[in-house]
């Protein structure tokens, strides 16, 4: 499951900036998200949710041969986390545009460099090509995830809002099953290049049928008979700075000598001040109420994102699964994942919406804590499957939770920024932890598993299983201690 996920749609601008109210008209339409007012939009939005979606899974059945044939298992963490840092700026960038010029600008060109940078990957004849590839890929991702924020709450009346972000959620169960399928099948019958250079075909059915909608529905300044604001220059600036920092800090992670310290040391001096400039005060040290749902959206996702980026990895190289079975092993996690979303939209639930909290993060850590029980060869590789299909359905409830508590907690004037610091947490904290985990794998000697797997091909068996048990299991303390913050999140009456 991709940290792309739009999960929740957010009220407010991207940055902050109040939205006028909607028509009375509007607001009083009996038809739902498929009514004939929203059809072409839901649709259309939805589609752009599904794309990302099935190349989020795609990708990871194909990044495992990917890396190999590259040469680049010691950048393995990289080619993930390098999306994500891009995206840290993105995020700030598309939320003020979206807010000046509306989000038809910054959704047309996030989905352009998100299939330019899925190109620059497949061509790529380096692995450090290839991460630039991922990085472009990550500038796109960002610029979409805060544009689609931003025309779900110009577009949709608060009433619609849960339902078009259970759509959201839906739109994942399909590409879990069929993407992994198709990219395991293309991966071993025509070559990996082929997943990243057909994928950005499906970008023209996204583009054709959302942004005619948006344009009719989302498309310019909030009030078009005032003047454009100008751009914040100091967000901008910080949002650079947290990505090179970010960048920075990946880097050091990949050096084992002592000169990574000083780019270790730039990255940090970078990523504080800017941490403290864009996410709301107190989050660091989780104080009660939207500090600490803010930072429980980076502990949840970044944990979780981090294991599962290395599960294919693990089971292609350890187990000798082929990409399609590895890929497939966490398929059912889009149903659960969308199942744990609904499970928490309930109204009779409510009440007890921090418990579900609580418990979805105790079910991410014990998934994330038997997934390396399979390098244990008497071990079911099965038991992947059955521990990420739990694992899923509570980041469900927790990632949809955060984004309804917050809408709870914030004003109306500081949605939208409060909406990009709970990005911006998402994608730090999986750039972070993807970081430390690739540090301690190529520590642990997980640079080699390449050579492993062509031992295991041959018979033989997998070795340095304590590279992956060094990621999984930090991890799974990571998602405990977002249990702690998770009973954090009820502010003090």
């Amino acid at each position: 499951m991709s940290a792309l996920e739009p999960r929740d749609a957010e009220t407010g601008t991207a940055d902050g900036a109040p939205i006028p109210p909607l028509p009375a008209a509007v607001i009083d339409e009996t038809g739902g998200v498929l009514g004939r007012s929203y059809r072409a939009l839901s649709v259309g939005i939805v589609s752009v949710v599904f794309l990302i979606a099935f190349e989020a899974t795609a990708v990871g059945t194909a990044m495992p041969v990917a890396a190999r044939e590259l040469n680049g298992i010691p950048l393995y963490a990289f080619a993930f986390s390098a999306y994500f840092t891009t995206s840290l700026f993105a995020m700030v960038l598309s939320g003020q545009w979206a807010d000046r010029r509306g989000p038809l600008g910054p959704l047309a060109a996030g989905i352009s460099a998100f299939g330019v940078g899925l190109l620059l990957s497949g061509t790529a004849g380096t692995m450090w090509l290839f991460v630039a590839g991922r990085a472009v890929q990550g500038l796109g991702g960002g610029l979409v995830i805060v544009a689609l924020y931003v025309v779900i709450s110009r577009a949709y009346p608060e009433r619609l809002r849960p339902s078009i972000m259970a759509a959201f959620a839906a739109s994942w169960v399909i590409p879990s099953v069929v993407g992994p399928l198709a990219s395991g099948t293309v991966t071993e019958h025509l070559g990996w290049r082929w997943v990243f250079i057909g994928i950005p075909v499906l970008v023209v059915f996204p583009l054709a049928l959302a942004l005619p909608a948006i344009r009719r529905r989302a498309s310019g300044p909030p009030d078009p008979s005032a003047g454009a604001e100008p751009y914040d220059r100091r967000r901008i600036l910080l949002a650079l700075g947290i990505s090179l920092g970010a960048g920075l800090l990946q880097y050091a992670g990949q050096q084992r000598n002592w000169f990574a310290l000083l780019p270790a040391a730039a990255g940090f001096a970078l990523l504080v001040p800017a941490v403290r400039g864009l996410l709301p005060p107190g989050t660091g040290r989780a104080a009660r109420g939207l500090p600490s749902v803010v930072l429980l959206r980076g502990v949840a996702a970044g944990s979780f994102i981090a294991a599962e980026s290395f599960v294919p990895l693990m089971l292609v190289t350890q187990r000798g699964l082929s990409p399609t079975m590895a890929g497939l092993s966490l398929a059912a996690g889009g149903g659960t994942w969308a199942l744990g979303s609904y499970v928490q939209s309930r109204p009779r639930l409510e009440p007890y919406r921090e418990r579900l909290m609580v418990g979805g993060m105790v079910l991410v850590a014990a998934a994330i804590a038997a997934a390396p029980s399979v390098l244990i060869d008497t071990v079911p590789v099965w038991t992947v499957a059955v521990a990420w299909a739990f694992g899923c359905f509570g980041m469900g409830m927790v990632i949809a939770s955060t984004s309804v508590l917050l809408l709870k907690l914030s004003a109306p004037e500081e949605a939208g920024a409060n909406s990009a610091a709970l990005q911006i947490s998402d994608g730090l904290s999986n750039v972070l932890l993807l970081a430390a985990g690739g540090a301690a794998f190529a520590a642990l000697g997980g640079g080699t598993v390449g050579a492993v797997h062509e031992a295991v091909e041959a018979g033989g068996s997998g070795s340095h299983p304590g590279a992956f048990a060094a990621v999984f299991l930090p991890m799974a303390g990571v998602a405990l201690v977002g249990a702690w913050v998770a009973a954090r999140v009820r502010a003090k009456p």
